[in-house]
């Protein structure tokens, strides 16, 4: 079911969330310029659902939306870290925060720049972004 895929675990500041999730050991992460993920420095990196679980804290997590409320910025009510969020570009799937991965099953980053403040061109024009979600 995950062939090729590393189990990679993470968590926020606090250790209230902790979750699991399937993706390569070489990730390719977006880094956003749109308001939201500037202000928050959101580097993160699009799975299916199907390869995310959340393993403690659902009662912990709680969720900030703006705008067209379609991205679901999820974070710790104790420490305040989002160490994942359902972005607005895949709301079928989940955008992981590497930097709140455990160490040890990361291989390496490609960061790819992507102009969040002209999002709707910017993933209108975007050949892979919308299929990252899809298993």
């Amino acid at each position: 079911e995950h062939r090729g895929l590393v189990k990679h675990t993470g968590g926020c500041h606090c250790g209230a969330i902790r979750f699991e999730v399937w993706a390569s050991a070489d990730l390719h992460v977006f880094n956003c310029n749109c308001s939201i993920c500037t202000k928050k420095q959101n580097r993160h990196f699009i799975v299916p659902a199907s390869r995310f679980k959340l393993l403690k804290g659902a009662d912990n997590l709680t969720t900030y939306t703006f705008n067209t409320h379609r991205a679901q910025h999820t974070f710790c009510k104790t420490c305040g870290v989002q160490s994942f969020y359902t972005p607005r570009s895949n709301p079928d799937g989940y955008g992981i925060a590497p930097h709140c991965l455990d160490d040890g099953t990361v291989h390496s980053i490609v960061t790819e720049d992507i102009n969040g403040k002209e999002w709707e061109k910017a993933v209108k024009e975007h050949k892979t972004i919308r299929d990252m979600s899809k298993p």
